[in-house]
């Protein structure tokens, strides 16, 4: 969802939200750190296979997934990363890599690991690698509607 049509979906829901313009950036904790976000709460979107079936994952940036309790929490026999190849045409005007954590505007499950809960603001990719978004993370949870469980933990 290119930044455009992001907007309009907040807007429409009357969310107050900022957009930040950053040099190039390519994986989350770089963009964390280019915007002077910490990365607890940089929300990091990764698409990844439950069962076979395509769910995003939301998760802060200075997390990584345990497969292990994601698999157990989602309640499914199998849980794997997913390929770029297999993801990318799910998000048409999004940079692969880029893609803001709204997947249910695309039909896809969403998780959100608990950590994201106790900020106040999330900040995450707005569908490039140059332009983040910040927002209240009630407003977040209220739009996306994700299951929030544990499936995460912090890298030191």
């Amino acid at each position: 969802m290119p930044l455009a049509k992001l907007r309009e979906f907040l807007d429409g829901h009357h969310v107050q939200y900022v957009t930040i313009t950053h040099s190039p950036a390519y994986s989350a904790q770089m963009v964390a750190a280019s915007t002077h976000t910490p990365g607890k709460e940089f929300a990091k979107s990764v698409m990844v296979k439950l069962d076979g079936k395509m769910t995003m994952a939301v998760l802060p940036a200075c997390h990584l997934i345990d497969f292990d309790r994601l698999k157990e929490v989602a309640g499914a026999s199998s849980a794997e990363l997913a390929h770029e190849d297999e993801f990318a045409t799910i998000f048409p005007g999004c940079e692969v890599g880029a893609m803001p954590p709204f997947g249910n505007l695309y039909g896809l499950g969403m998780l959100v690991d608990e950590a994201l809960t106790d900020n106040r603001e999330i900040a995450f990719n707005a569908g490039s690698h140059r332009e983040l978004m910040r927002l209240a993370y009630h407003d977040y949870e209220k739009l996306v509607k994700p299951r929030v469980v544990p499936f995460s933990y912090q890298v030191l």
